[in-house]
């Protein structure tokens, strides 16, 4: 399970690259993201596709929720599940803009990247009340987490379990955007081999 990505594009170049008409992120620091860290996200707002900022782990199922504090979910790979269709229309569909992404190892982690160009995860978002940290109290927050599937065979000789869903060209990123899900739904498949390399052991 990606539980750690690192983000290092300037902000000014994620609105070119992804359309975005407007910018409401406020100040994006580049840098390794972590679950309940802000990151950026490219969303569907009132004028078009805007660049804003999350809260990277979604509302929890409420049986999965131990004590007080729902720390969120990061990964979602049962998109059948009630709990998550009604965040799987356009309107709560993201990108979530990345370098490159770890997953789980013995001793540590293993870092991969494209092989060239741009992605993003597929990902999904909505505004939430809840309490994500005790001493915090209840907050309502921009929340986001990303879909995964079955990893292709790059990342699954080093996680076997899954990998997240990536895009890669503009079509899938519109797609993904925009399209039902009848339609979106068929991007939640692993990335071909060749698009992604294994970069530290």
């Amino acid at each position: 399970m990606c539980n750690l990505y690192t983000q290092t594009t300037a902000q000014q170049a994620m609105v070119q690259l992804f359309r975005a008409v407007r910018d409401v992120a406020g100040n994006v620091e580049p840098g390794d993201i972590y679950p309940d860290r802000a990151a950026p996200i490219i969303r569907n707002g009132p004028e078009g596709r805007e660049l804003a900022k999350g809260r990277w782990g979604m509302p929890t199922p409420p049986m999965f929720i131990k004590g007080k504090a729902d720390r969120g979910v990061t990964n979602i790979r049962n998109t059948a599940s009630p709990h998550w269709r009604r965040w799987l229309g356009p309107e709560n569909r993201c990108l979530v803009p990345f370098d490159k992404f770890a997953e789980p190892k013995p001793g540590g982690n293993a870092w991969f990247t494209l092989t060239e160009g741009q992605g993003a995860f597929a990902g999904i978002w909505t505004e939430w009340t809840s309490v994500r940290k005790v001493k915090d109290g209840e907050t309502t927050d921009q929340l986001f987490g990303f879909l995964t599937t079955t990893p292709n065979a790059v990342v699954g000789a080093i996680h076997p379990k899954a990998m997240p869903v990536i895009l890669t060209n503009p079509d899938d990123w519109d797609l993904w955007m925009t399209a039902p899900w009848s339609e979106a739904k068929d991007l939640q498949r692993p990335l071909d081999d060749d698009l992604i390399s294994l970069i530290e052991d």
